[in-house]
């Protein structure tokens, strides 16, 4: 509401009450020509309400024309009468406009200029005597507060209106996360009538990200959803949240929700098709896991397609933990100081293709020092040490080991 109306409307029918009794019945022979005045010009300056080829739509804009001047007069006639029927035609013209997916502009210029036209018709009154000139201060305030109020009506219609609709709206688009991270997946056209309904640009690809929403370093106020784009789908009511991220590979796509999640702890998974939107969650809740225990890099956005090899290593702690025993268990017969050192050597020699020169420069030692621990593992592992397939399954079991933080305890401690 303007402030006019919030000064005026404390006592509504005061200006109306001013105005010299039986100007309403001087007034009335001249409303008809008025009405069409009025409609000529919203048509001529208004670009929205000139359709001269909708007969339909112009005589809604006649009768909304006739509405406004006929309440108007009716609270010259009584002063006292109620607004609130009047008041709800307007706020039904609000939420139209909103339904029909227009802004207000148009309306509220409509309504200021059928004011202006008014004000010249009813001088031009006053100029030819047909009016005495004493009536224009009460008539010009009683005109400006039907003005306010009628927006004022409007606007509350309006706003009503659109915060319906975009309840409905986030509502279909969180049934539309579910869908495209159903599995089994949900069938194209479900996918893109549900997206239509919801106002979503359907993708050719998508990713999912999964959300830690309490902050790991307290940078974000606690319970406050970040604030996401707007072609993004978003859940924070669950946990961990969600994200969709449709052509997450397209420009600047990586670089928004970075900093659309800036200070979550977050996991983008791959980049799929729209039927496989639950793997990309799937990984993407593992990924964030695994930053939980501090395996993968936490307090920035984890990408899976960086991390496959780790994510791949570490889908099954029970997995890892088994093929630690089978072919690290005899690294248990040394200490624990001496079993890391040994552990460490021996996963370097296996991936530098058995190079001694090569190990030593890695772990910054002699190659003597290189040789003198591989013979030390000849002894703990026999020929296994040489068989192709035992080496690929201990370097797998190393790696793994490595990113769970050592072999203190060949993950059976």
């Amino acid at each position: 509401m303007s402030k006019r109306a919030a000064i005026v409307t404390d006592d509504g029918a005061g200006p109306f009450q001013a105005l010299p009794p039986g100007l309403h019945h001087d007034l009335r022979p001249f409303f008809t020509d008025l009405t069409e005045e009025v409609v000529r010009a919203i048509r001529t300056e208004i670009p929205e309400y000139a359709r001269p080829a909708d007969d339909t739509y112009m005589q809604a804009v006649h009768r909304g024309v006739d509405h406004a001047l006929r309440g108007f007069l009716e609270r010259m006639a009584q002063p006292d009468t109620d607004w609130e029927p009047v008041q709800a035609t307007y706020q039904r013209i609000g939420r139209g406009e909103a339904e029909e997916g227009r802004s207000l502009d148009s309306f509220q210029s409509a309504l200021r200029l059928g004011a202006r036209v008014t004000w010249r018709r009813v001088n031009a009154l006053v100029d030819a005597g047909l009016l005495p000139r004493t009536v224009l201060g009460a008539f010009g305030e009683a005109l400006f507060l039907h003005l306010d109020e009628m927006a004022a009506a409007t606007t509350a219609g309006y706003t009503e209106a659109r915060l319906h609709a975009a309840g409905e709206i986030q509502q279909r688009r969180t049934r539309l996360i579910d869908l495209l991270t159903a599995d089994p997946p949900a069938s194209p056209e479900a996918i893109a009538e549900l997206a239509h309904s919801a106002r979503w640009a359907v993708p050719r690809a998508m990713a999912v990200v999964a959300v830690d929403v309490g902050p790991p370093s307290g940078s974000r106020p606690p319970g406050r959803a970040p604030i996401v784009p707007p072609e993004f789908l978003a859940r924070f009511d669950v946990r961990p949240a969600v994200l969709v991220v449709p052509d997450p590979e397209g420009p600047g796509r990586g670089r928004a929700v970075a900093t659309a999640l800036q200070g979550l702890r977050a996991a983008m998974g791959p980049t799929v098709e729209l039927r496989e939107g639950a793997r990309s969650l799937r990984w993407a809740g593992e990924a964030l896991e695994l930053m939980r225990r501090g395996v993968l890099p936490d307090g920035e956005l984890v990408r899976c397609q960086d991390h496959l090899a780790t994510l791949l290593l570490l889908r099954d702690d029970a997995l890892v933990d088994a093929l630690a025993e089978r072919w690290l268990r005899p690294l248990e017969q040394v200490r624990p100081p001496q079993r890391e050192r040994l552990a460490e050597t021996l996963l370097s020699w296996l991936s530098c293709g058995h190079n001694a020169s090569e190990v030593a420069v890695r772990l910054a030692v002699h190659p003597q020092t290189v040789r003198y621990r591989m013979r030390q593992l000849d002894e703990l592992f026999g020929g296994r040490l040489h068989d192709p397939a035992a080496q690929f399954e201990m370097q797998l079991a190393l790696r793994a080991l490595a990113l769970r933080g050592g072999v203190r305890g060949l993950g059976a401690e």
